[in-house]
């Protein structure tokens, strides 16, 4: 299977994926650097996610968007009390609409809950994200290991949220200049990314029947 997997990071939701041809497009070099440290078969580009999407989506069977959450999460609620205001960044929902009505293969498209109603319901929410897709997820996934949006880690602070951390099965230590707990915390679980591919697969083979 021909996978985009757009917005990269360093491979959350790809991590468990096998068999599969991989594309990998994230803006930031040094983290694409991780990215490729970690799946070396993966094609990995430096490009803006959102015009690759544009210019190269009928070549591929599967694509998986996670654009930039900070202008949809709840944190603008209290930023703005803050004085700090913007616009939700649109990108979002033109790739929904795009994927939606021009894309001919399965797509997930993927953020976190807005602090608005969506223009769009998703298909489902899980962690505190929101997942769209074109396809059913027929089989519910269940998980003990919660990995959604975590707050900054504090001296003294259980140690749950370094064991959700660590569970993404990622070891970053011997990089630097980057944000590390930012990128983990983005990560989505490696176990709902694969759990959502093989839905999708399995939506596939049911069509055969229909």
């Amino acid at each position: 299977m021909k996978i985009l997997n757009l917005y990269a990071g360093i491979g959350g939701n790809r991590k468990l994926w096998t068999d599969v041809e991989v594309t990998a497009i994230e803006l930031n070099p040094q983290i694409a650097k991780v990215y490729q440290d970690f799946f070396p078969k993966d094609k990995v580009i430096v490009a803006d996610a959102h015009q690759y999407l544009l210019d190269h989506f009928k070549e591929f069977e599967f694509i998986w968007s996670s654009p930039p959450c900070p202008s949809h999460s709840g944190c603008n609620t209290f930023l703005h009390a803050q004085g700090i205001i913007r616009y939700p960044e649109m990108e979002l929902w033109q790739e929904i609409i795009f994927l939606k009505h021009w894309f001919r293969g399965k797509y997930c498209v993927e953020n976190v809950e807005s602090y608005y109603m969506p223009f769009i319901k998703p298909f489902f929410n899980y962690e505190r994200h929101y997942f769209w897709t074109n396809f059913i997820i027929y089989k519910k996934y269940t998980n003990k290991i919660k990995l959604g949006r975590m707050g900054k880690l504090k001296s003294g602070q259980r140690g749950d949220d370094r064991h959700k951390l660590k569970a993404l099965g990622f070891d970053l230590s011997k990089y630097s200049g980057i944000n590390k707990e930012h990128i983990l915390r983005n990560c989505v679980n490696p176990e709902l990314g694969l759990h959502i591919l093989n839905e999708s697969k399995r939506d596939i083979q049911a069509e055969l029947f229909r």
